[in-house]
C-alpha cells in the first residue's frame, strides 16, 4: 500500500457528553495518557501515529499523521473526519448513563461515524 503523511488534530473524546452508546466520559477519567497507536475502525495494524495526546477541559485532543494513502486522501478530502477512542474502564458508576469515572486509554482510531458525534478532526495541514 502507497504511504503518506498527513497531519491532522481534533479531538478523540469529549467530557460531560452523552455518546451514541449511553456513556458519558467524565473529565479526569484518563489520569496519564501513555503514547496509543491510531487505526483505522478500532481495528488492524496502525495508519499512522499519535504524536501528542493532551487532556484539556473539553476533552482529549490528539495530533499526529495518517500514513497511509487512501485513508490520508479521504481525511484530506473530508469523507473521513471522525476519531474514537478505545479504552477499558477502570472505574464506572451507572445511573441515568454510564458514567466511565476512570479508563484506560488503549487507542485513537479514524472512523466514519464517531460515537461521540462531536469527536472530530478540527484540523488538517
Amino acid at each position: 500500500m502507497l504511504s503518506a503523511d498527513l497531519p491532522f488534530a481534533g479531538y478523540a473524546a469529549l467530557f460531560d457528553r452523552v455518546d451514541r452508546a449511553g456513556d458519558v466520559l467524565r473529565a479526569g477519567a484518563f489520569g496519564v495518557v501513555a503514547p496509543v497507536p491510531l487505526l483505522f475502525a478500532h481495528r488492524g495494524d496502525p495508519v499512522g501515529v499519535i504524536e501528542t495526546l493532551a487532556v484539556e477541559a473539553r476533552g482529549l485532543r490528539v495530533a499526529g499523521r495518517v500514513t497511509d494513502a487512501a485513508l490520508a486522501a479521504a481525511v484530506r478530502r473530508g469523507d473521513l473526519a471522525g476519531l474514537s477512542i478505545g479504552y477499558r474502564p477502570l472505574v464506572a458508576r451507572q445511573g441515568a448513563w454510564r458514567e466511565l469515572l476512570r479508563v484506560r486509554l488503549v487507542e485513537v482510531s479514524l472512523v466514519p461515524v464517531p460515537m461521540q458525534p462531536l469527536a472530530r478532526i478540527d484540523r488538517v495541514d
